[in-house]
């Protein structure tokens, strides 16, 4: 290995050369004969690999040039600390020497100043643990009127190691606080958060060559867009396992962020979802086995690790314990139980009911078909079986049910739906138009591919009332439907603006490409290849699908999608397709609107939505929390009352008993709040039709 580069550093050369000689004595395999990680002959012909694929695949044609090797270097620097509580203003100046190097490095120079920049980052998170550790050995003073600010993202580096002692002091103490207002004793506290910061130097010292390179071309991936992303050989084994749906979990992607593991999505017919407890954001803090089982404290684990405790028998019970997004450090912990199984097909297919509306002395039926993914059984399919199952065929099959028994409208829920088959994206947007293109398609080269309804002959399977509802969670496939129907003006689309993800990614396995060295692999690359648009030549990326009428929701936008990240491809448009639209909805639309408006402000479940969304903008506006233990038990309690007055506030306005406490809410208490909004959105826009007679439906050409 070469000599380090930042061997001048005096405060981490002594750490360091203590480091070597303990960790010497381990896995061996992950270090060179001085103890360090170092990088090997295959990570560097990787590197050179996947530059070439880039350069010449991805959809912008980026240049690696100098330019890129900045915003690497600054995007692995965040990868390393985004938090800012390792690294010393002083390291990151230093590593800064490379910033114009990492281009030449991956294309065919050796990749050692990249493992030496981890290893200060390694050095200097020891020094914060080991700190750490020593506070344990006295009772922070809970009485003292002082606070910690949890979110350091965007303050400056700090100077000196005295001044992250003193971040460090605060952190640990918040730690402690906030098993102390569980009710935890002093002795109890100590050995769990002993147990949590010896736990994390564990596994900084099991990290392996391969993780450091995977963060570093993850830093590198990730400067060209969201998506784009590299795998080690062990995580592409773990990501075949999870796509042949073989194993037996939670149904739920996770990904690390600073301490934490966080739900990054939910799968679709997966326990998680059928649950529905878990949300994107959410931040496991304990994984326990069986409902009595002890809590396994996971703050600061390593993913995988993680994903280990998580699994098991089919049908057995892991319990979690979270911390829901948006909530503050501190806040009340929840615990989560879900059986593991299998993320099977029919889990996932679509589902109807039917919801009435009381309206003018009448009830109106409105239909629901609830589409979590777009899914299709490809399998069965290539096997010639004709009864393959598919998010198209079901809904069909839903809307036929539904229309022998009666409805005045329909609403196609698409809320937390990631997407899925581009093909059943395509088949469904032709149940609801006679015909023509649904979205077009540009690929790296600039050549545009339009993609029509499959089945242009078959009869539109539902004439009537539409209503498209998502969320800010509807993304990929479900955005490519919502937006058909919205530029064809078949129906209206109601809720929030959709998550914005119109890329298309291809997986290029690197072993094809590479002699691999014994069994050990070269990893897979995830590089975005293309982007989707409307038949209007909008892009659906970055802006997502901005409903017609927009309803409240407690997801936040601007922390939630595509637009909340930095690398994000941007919007743009390219030529309009030919398509035939129907009648345009402008009027209908501000009509729906307006009446809409004007019935809100009576309905107590939507000011209980908006309360709680108030709630939680308040929330996550905050960087900081008090340690002062008196203070922040007044502010829990204070939290707890506001939420049992809002619930007791909307039941009292709707006839309901009040509940003394939020534990005696039963869950059939809950409404859908925006599901019943849509349907009195539809409602109307039955109405409205019923009143005038059908809407014209004669189709004008653009």
């Amino acid at each position: 290995m070469t000599k380090s580069r930042f061997r001048h550093l005096a405060p981490i050369t002594a750490t360091v050369a203590a480091v070597i000689v303990w960790m010497a004595a381990g896995d061996s395999r992950a270090f060179d004969e001085t103890g360090f990680l170092h990088p090997e002959q295959r990570h560097e012909n990787v590197g050179e690999l996947v530059t070439q694929i880039i350069e010449k695949s991805h959809y912008n044609r980026v240049a690696i040039d100098d330019d890129f090797s900045s915003e690497v270097l600054d995007n692995f620097i965040e990868s390393l600390d985004r938090n800012r509580m390792y690294l010393l203003r002083g390291d990151v100046e230093h590593f800064d020497s490379l910033r114009y190097k990492i281009d030449d490095m991956v294309r065919s120079r050796p990749l050692d100043p990249v493992f030496e920049m981890y290893e200060v980052y390694a050095t200097r998170v020891r020094e914060r643990l080991e700190f750490a550790l020593t506070q344990l050995e006295t009772e922070p003073d809970y009485a003292i009127d002082e606070s910690y600010q949890f979110d350091r993202s965007e303050e400056p580096w700090l100077e000196t190691s005295a001044e992250l002692d003193q971040v460090w002091r605060r952190r640990v103490k918040n730690d402690a606080l906030n098993l102390a207002l569980e009710g935890e004793s002093w002795e109890k506290i100590r050995d769990v958060l002993s147990k949590r910061y010896k736990g994390f130097l564990r596994r900084l010292d099991q990290m392996n060559n391969d993780d450091v390179f995977e963060r570093f071309m993850n830093a590198f991936a990730r400067t060209l867009d969201p998506h784009s992303s590299y795998l080690s050989p062990r995580n592409s084994e773990e990501y075949r396992i999870q796509m042949s749906l073989s194993y037996f979990g939670i149904g739920a992607s996770l990904q690390t962020e600073d301490d934490f593991v966080k739900i990054a999505g939910i799968i679709a017919g997966g326990p998680a979802a059928i649950d529905g407890t878990l949300k994107p954001e959410d931040k496991i803090t304990g994984v326990a086995q069986g409902v009595e089982g002890e809590v396994v404290d996971v703050i600061g684990w390593r993913l995988d690790d993680v994903v280990e405790l998580i699994r098991g028998p089919a049908d057995s019970v892991v319990r979690l314990e979270i911390i829901p997004a948006n909530s503050l450090p501190g806040s009340p912990k929840e615990f989560v139980n879900l059986t593991r199984g299998q993320v099977k097909l029919e889990e996932q297919a679509a589902k109807s009911e039917v919801i009435t509306v009381p309206r003018d002395g009448r009830e109106w039926r409105i239909g629901v078909i609830d589409v979590p993914s777009f899914y299709r059984d490809f399998p069965a399919l290539s096997r010639g079986d004709k009864n393959f199952t598919s998010t198209t065929k079901d809904v069909k099959r839903l809307i036929d049910e539904l229309e022998k028994t009666g409805i005045d409208g329909l609403i196609v829920d698409l809320r937390g739906n990631g997407g899925g088959h581009l093909t059943e994206a395509t088949a469904l947007s032709g149940l609801f138009i006679d015909n023509g293109p649904v979205v077009q398609l540009r690929n790296t080269n600039g050549r545009i591919q339009r993609l029509d309804d499959p089945d242009p002959v078959a009869r539109v399977a539902y004439a009537g009332p539409l209503a498209v509802l998502v969320d800010r969670y509807s993304a990929s496939a479900s955005e490519i439907f919502a937006a058909a129907i919205q530029d064809y003006a078949r129906g209206v689309v109601v809720g929030q603006q959709t998550f914005g993800k119109g890329t298309v990614q291809n997986l290029y396995s690197l072993d094809q490409y590479l002699r691999s060295e014994g069994d050990k692999g070269s990893g897979q690359l995830t590089l975005t290849v293309g982007k989707y648009y409307r038949v209007t030549g909008e892009s659906t990326q970055h802006r997502g699908v901005d409903p017609d009428i927009s309803l409240p929701s407690h997801i936040n936008a601007e922390i939630i999608g595509e637009s909340a990240r930095d690398s994000a491809l941007p919007w743009d448009t390219i030529p309009t397709t030919v398509f035939r639209a129907g009648t345009p909805l402008d009027n209908t639309i501000n009509s729906l609107t307006a009446t809409y408006e004007k019935r809100s402000k009576e309905d107590p479940n939507l000011r209980y939505q908006l309360d709680l969304i108030q709630a939680a903008e308040h929330m996550t506006s905050r960087k900081t929390v008090s340690l002062n233990k008196k203070a922040r038990t007044t502010e829990r309690e204070q939290q707890l009352q506001a939420r049992l007055d809002r619930e007791n506030e909307r039941r009292q306005a709707l006839g309901l008993p009040a509940v003394e406490d939020l534990d005696d809410i039963e869950e059939d208490d809950l409404p859908d709040i925006l599901l019943d909004q849509a349907a009195g959105i539809i409602t109307d826009l039955a109405t409205m039709r019923e009143i005038a007679g059908p809407e014209h439906t004669a189709q004008v050409q653009r």
